[in-house]
Parts: structure tokens; sequence; C-alpha cells
């Protein structure tokens, strides 16, 4: 295992590891570690990198598809727990992963009968998700190897990069990609995603975290309680394809504006939820720039999670699906967790209606999303 500083250190490196590391900033004491982590199916060696606070906090991220691999924070009595789902080894995530954690893109979420028109000109990328193309295709980024970097940027960082060539999954364009991570000492993760292209394409970039705050592998996550900064959400088709429509929502199982259980009305005969089995709808996020876009707590271990993004909107999804064996031989059934992924809208590029997610040569794609942990 390689110790590596997150700032300037007197310490220096030795035979590999480094010996007692201080920051030189408040005697804060930042670190990231890495270590081996395997090889893919095809051979390409794979990291796995500790980034700790000085709280104690700890996100464990591979630099395979960018994936989340575990992410403690404390409860009301300071006891971490892990709080999202996920795998212990790399041959799980290669072959078995609902999306766990990952990077999603090019294109996050659905775009409906795998095609697009850009600039004229149709663009055919795969249906992997009934006859809709869903979260990049069938090796989308949350299958790459991405290089990876160790960044001194206000905490314990990672920068993760991948080229992605033109016509990579059926997109135009040669994509040049960056998402660094950034766990800060107020408890926060901290995702940019940057990006740049050769050729008009689209993107749409995000993390699918499935987080359960009572610990992931401590059943359904139905009692906790849930907010979201959304007025409007859009309506989709029985394939989870939006309408074009924005859909208020006030008065329906949707409305988040004021904190509500998860479980209290997910059963409800309303057709959105009917469609999804579950929530699985993107809201349409109030404001711009750098906002909260949602607010979940576990009422029991008192663990809040806020979610802020620089997004226009955030999909709302409770695992509807799930239903396999993940950390430690913990069994994951529908419902033991939920997403929010910070986002553009599902479909977008066939609607011109919705907020662009086209990106030309001299352009750059960015996105801002934190998680930010604290206890009540």
């Amino acid at each position: 295992m390689k110790l590596i500083p997150t700032f300037l250190c007197l310490a220096a490196l030795l035979s590999g590891t480094l010996a007692s590391c201080q920051s030189l900033q408040s005697g804060t004491h930042m670190t990231v570690t890495e270590e081996p982590w395997g090889e893919t199916k095809n051979g390409q060696k794979v990291s796995l990198y500790t980034l700790r606070n000085e709280k104690g906090m700890e996100a464990r991220i591979s630099n395979y598809g960018g994936v989340i691999v575990s992410l403690t924070a404390p409860d009301r009595q300071g006891q971490f727990e892990d709080v999202v789902l996920g795998f212990d080894n790399l041959a799980q995530y290669e072959s078995s992963s609902p999306f766990f954690g990952c990077i999603t893109g090019r294109y996050a979420n659905r775009i409906a009968g795998g095609k697009f028109t850009l600039d004229g000109r149709e663009y055919v990328v795969a249906k992997n998700n009934g006859p809709n193309h869903l979260h990049g295709g069938r090796v989308g980024f949350d299958k790459k190897v991405w290089t990876a970097r160790p960044i001194k940027r206000g905490g314990a960082g990672l920068e993760l990069t991948y080229t992605s060539p033109d016509g990579e999954e059926g997109y135009p364009g040669t994509l040049q990609c960056k998402v660094t991570y950034v766990l800060t000492n107020d408890n926060s993760l901290e995702i940019e995603y940057r990006a740049t292209t050769d050729k008009s394409t689209v993107v749409n970039l995000t993390n699918h975290s499935y987080f359960n705050l009572a610990g992931e592998g401590s059943g359904n996550i139905l009692g906790h309680e849930l907010s979201i900064n959304a007025d409007y959400y859009t309506p989709t088709d029985d394939t989870l394809i939006p309408t074009g429509e924005r859909s208020p929502v006030a008065g329906t199982p949707l409305d988040f504006t004021s904190p509500h259980k998860i479980g209290e009305r997910i059963n409800a005969d309303f057709k959105p939820l009917r469609q999804g089995k579950g929530y699985d709808h993107n809201f349409i996020l109030d404001g711009s720039g750098l906002r909260v876009a949602a607010r979940a707590k576990d009422p029991k271990s008192g663990r809040v999670l806020e979610v802020l993004t620089t997004e226009p909107g955030v999909q709302l999804y409770t695992a509807n699906h799930l239903g396999l064996t993940g950390k430690k031989g913990h069994a994951y059934g529908a419902r033991h967790a939920f997403c929010l992924e910070t986002q553009h809208f599902p479909d977008s590029p066939n609607r011109p209606e919705f907020p662009t997610t086209k990106l030309s040569p001299g352009d750059s794609y960015q996105h801002t999303c934190i998680f930010k942990f604290s206890v009540e």
C-alpha cells in the first residue's frame, strides 16, 4: 500500500510509504492511500484509493468506473458506518453491478429508442434498457479503467481522467473527461466533472451511489425522511422516457418540498409510481447555481445527507429492482437504498424544450455535486 500526502509535508516518501505526514495548514492530517485491487478480465490493472479526513471519515474509490466502493459517515454517537451499497471485490463490479457508485456516461439516464439527432445527423446508440439507451451503453464509463492521480485541493483528493474516442458506444467526438473527488474536513465528498470535445456531442455525467444512511446491509430505506428542492417533475411513458411535459408535484406522492418518509406514499395508486415500481423520477430543481437539491435523514442513526448540485435535475431512484448479495454477504433487496443522481433531464438530446446537453468544440462541460454529511 502506498500512502500519498494531500498537502506539502515535512516528511518524505520512504520505500513506497509515507512517514507520519502532518498538513502545514492548521495541523490537519488528511491522506490518500493507494493499493492494488486486481485486474479486469482483459488484464488492466486496477487500484483502490482511500481518502481520509481528519475526523476519521473515509471514501474508498476505485479507478475502475470511478466507483465509490465505500463511504463512511458517523451517527449521533460518533459511530462510523459504510453508507453506500457495493461489493467486496472487482470481479463482482465487472460481472453483476447495477451501476453501484460509478461514474455514469457518456450520457447518464435514458435516451429514447437508442438514437438522437445532432446537427442534422442521426446517431444510433445501444438499446440496453428495453427499447431505450441507458447510462452510456453496454460498455459505458462505469466499466472503464480511468487514469488516477492524487491531488491537493482543500482536502484528500483524487483526479480521474479518461479519453472516450470518437464513435465509442455510438457517440460522436473524442471526449476528454476529468472527474475529481475531494473529501473535506466538513465531512463532504465533493465531485467535479469536466469534459471537452473535438466534435459536437451530448454529455450528461453523474454518480450512481446507492445510499442507506443506516448502513449498507441494514435493510430498507422506507423510514428515511426525504425532501427535494423541486416544484415540478418530468412525467414519462411506460418505458420511463419523458413526455416533454413539466408537471407540478403538488398534491402528488412526488411532493417532497417538505420532508416525507420515503415509504409513506411509495405504494400509492399513482401512475408514475406504477410505471417505476416505486420512485424512479427526474425532478426539476428550483433555482440555479450550486444549491441544495435534496436532503435525506435516517431518524434512527441521526445521519443526514445533503446533496448539492449545479445541475438542473436530480433523479430519485429507490432501488426498486435490486436483488443480489453485496458486501460481507449482505442481502440487498428492493428499496434497500436510494439514489440521488444529479443530472440533466432524461432524453434531453431528443427534447429541444429541455436544457441542452449538447457540447461543442471550444466549450467545456462542468458539473459539481457535493454529498455533505451531518447528524441530528
